[in-house]
């Protein structure tokens, strides 16, 4: 009925909606019922964040109804909420000006998922007074942030999202990875005040002061062309063995590889050759993987369908994997198309995987690494060894608790304070690092992830992996692309004075457009310039693995860049068993994971 019929037992209709303003981002819909009231509430300025309260009526003699029960207000205006229950749940918004709105009547539910959603935006607390009462307290601008770089992203939540599950939320739109996140990685302030100054910075790292190094001028890079078939074949001898090892990963790493070379000298730098061995044990040892790989592949195809609708957790992996596989570079010729032999092992070799790591299985990310790796093997059984010994380096980037993508963010903000301390401040000021803790780069956070997959054209991403994975010139040179990269884009952001949200766009934005040749010059030139340093931070020596004082065993390989980090002495802790014999190039590992056997070359 009409609310002028009745002051205060009339109910009408509508809905509740949380809206960004700037982007129109609709986060929930709660539908409700209010009684009608004759006073009219004030005007209220609309910016931001609101919260809309439609009328649904029926006609155009409703009209008036609509526009003079329909209300909004900006969250960092409302004051109280009180919730109370008589059959169903009832609230009404107090606001700062002291104006108080109908009460909202939830007949059909959703007033609790209302409130979850709310307290995103506004800290919610009970009042010790009346248990009823909710005091709304300091707006958190993040709130607004988080989603406003969210652009285009029809699904809710996704804030979440990401602190359960970082890698789905972060593959599945950069922007998406904001300073909201913050408070899921660092230490509650709370702990911070409890603890004792000097525990309180992180372990292992020290806090590089405002006080700049002088780092010297940085050194001009030239890079060469790809070592050819007729290179590689230099470095062979008679029986197969890889000669001169140190030089040949010094040209590696100076211009990459041609694409002929990769399928076989890939497989030595992933370790699943070893370097000092001949041709006739390379059969070997690849004839003893192929029967390992296929007995583990038997171990799921063999699954029934009976047996799979009670193992929750094999239905769980190859459903995203068929997903993953599908979206995974299929503007790539070799898994485009439907019904494709790649998309087919790329299925195949994950659902492996999930059989050799039980404890990881299938993390979204893992299709992306796989794929480059596949796409130059051309062979399953080899792809799949080449990968897993991949993923001997990249596992901890998705394990549950996160700490290796939280220890290379920590790292990467130590090394940005040491090399640019003004872009630090700027980016401090921007509100992605605080000065006192360690810091967290989220935009970065996919670019570390899955080491560039995303962000740079599919064959640099060939020649920028095979550069790294020549461990040189230092550990963690992936770290120091990433300090090129913002070194590169540094002038754009700083002089047109970007915010949080630009800086997010224009990261976000260099996706594809990258010169993978000037960011490995810059980054070794960045390298160089930091070896040059006297004074070095402890804390930058031990994660580029600088001046390291090793016994002659324990070194790895001497090369124009010096002597290597052994990985004994290596941050990364693994539960594996390992057989280490030395030959005149490196240490040859045989290592024994979940019962699988791999030789390879640390």
């Amino acid at each position: 009925s009409s609310p002028d019929e009745s002051e205060d037992q009339d109910l009408i209709s509508g809905f509740l909606r949380i809206v960004d303003k700037v982007w129109v981002f609709e986060l929930c819909v709660w539908p409700f019922f209010f009684f009608c009231k004759t006073r009219r509430r004030s005007s209220l300025t609309v910016t931001k964040l609101i919260i809309y309260c439609h009328i649904v009526t029926g006609g155009s003699n409703h009209t008036n109804v609509r526009n003079k029960w329909a209300f909004s207000f900006n969250v960092c205006d409302l004051r109280s909420i009180t919730v109370k229950c008589e059959g169903w749940s009832y609230i009404s918004f107090s606001l700062k000006d002291a104006t108080a709105l109908p009460a909202i009547h939830f007949h059909q539910g959703g007033s609790t998922a209302f409130l979850d959603s709310l307290r995103k935006s506004v800290q919610i607390n009970e009042s010790p007074d009346d248990e009823s009462l909710l005091i709304v307290s300091t707006y958190c601008k993040t709130f607004s942030q988080s989603f406003e770089n969210l652009l285009d992203d029809t699904n809710y939540g996704l804030v979440q999202k990401f602190k359960k599950d970082p890698y789905t939320t972060t593959l599945g739109g950069f922007s998406k990875v904001t300073n909201y996140l913050f408070d899921a990685f660092r230490v509650p302030e709370l702990e911070c005040h409890q603890r004792p100054a000097e525990e309180v910075e992180e372990p292992g790292f020290e806090v590089i002061t405002r006080v700049s190094l002088d780092l010297g001028p940085r050194p001009e890079v030239q890079r060469r062309g790809p070592v050819t078939m007729e290179d590689w074949a230099k470095y062979q001898d008679s029986e197969g063995r890889i000669t001169n090892v140190p030089h040949l990963k010094d040209l590696i790493f100076k211009g990459g590889l041609c694409h002929a070379v990769r399928r076989e000298a890939w497989k030595f730098l992933l370790s699943y050759f070893p370097w000092n061995s001949t041709h006739e044990e390379r059969k070997l040892l690849q004839k003893r993987k192929t029967d390992e790989y296929f007995r583990m592949k038997l171990q799921w195809k063999s699954v029934s369908e009976e047996q799979e609708r009670r193992n929750s957790r094999l239905r769980d992996y190859r459903s995203l994997i068929e997903k993953d596989v599908n979206r995974t570079d299929r503007n790539n010729k070799f898994y485009e198309g439907l019904d494709n032999p790649g998309l087919i092992l790329l299925h195949d070799i994950l659902m492996t995987y999930c059989m050799y790591d039980f404890d990881l299985g299938y993390v979204q990310g893992l299709s992306d690494l796989l794929s480059p790796i596949l796409f130059v093997m051309e062979n399953e059984v080899d792809a799949f060894w080449c990968f897993v010994s991949f993923m001997d380096e990249m596992r901890e980037n998705f394990e549950e608790q996160m700490q290796g993508m939280k220890t290379q963010l920590i790292q990467l903000s130590t090394l940005l304070r040491l090399l640019d301390l003004p872009l630090c401040s700027f980016l401090c000021l921007c509100g992605f690092t605080e000065a006192q803790d360690s810091g967290y780069l989220y935009f970065c956070f996919r670019w570390l992830l899955i080491r560039f997959k995303r962000e740079l054209q599919f064959q640099d991403v060939l020649r920028l992996w095979e550069v790294m994975w020549t461990r040189l010139p230092c550990q963690n040179f992936h770290l120091l692309v990433c300090c090129a990269i913002l070194d590169s884009e540094k002038q754009k952001i700083m002089d047109r004075k970007y915010g949080f949200n630009e800086i997010l766009k224009h990261i976000n934005e260099l996706s594809m457009k990258l010169d993978i040749e000037e960011i490995l010059s810059k980054s070794e030139a960045i390298c160089m310039q930091i070896k040059n340093c006297k004074d070095l931070p402890h804390s930058v020596s031990e994660i580029l693995g600088l001046n390291t004082v090793t016994e002659p065993s324990a070194a790895l390989e001497t090369s124009e860049y010096g002597t290597l980090e052994s990985p004994q002495t290596s941050p990364r802790s693994t539960n594996r068993q390992d057989h280490v014999v030395t030959n005149g190039h490196s240490h040859l590992k045989e290592t024994t994971h979940n019962g699988c056997k791999v030789a390879f070359i640390s």
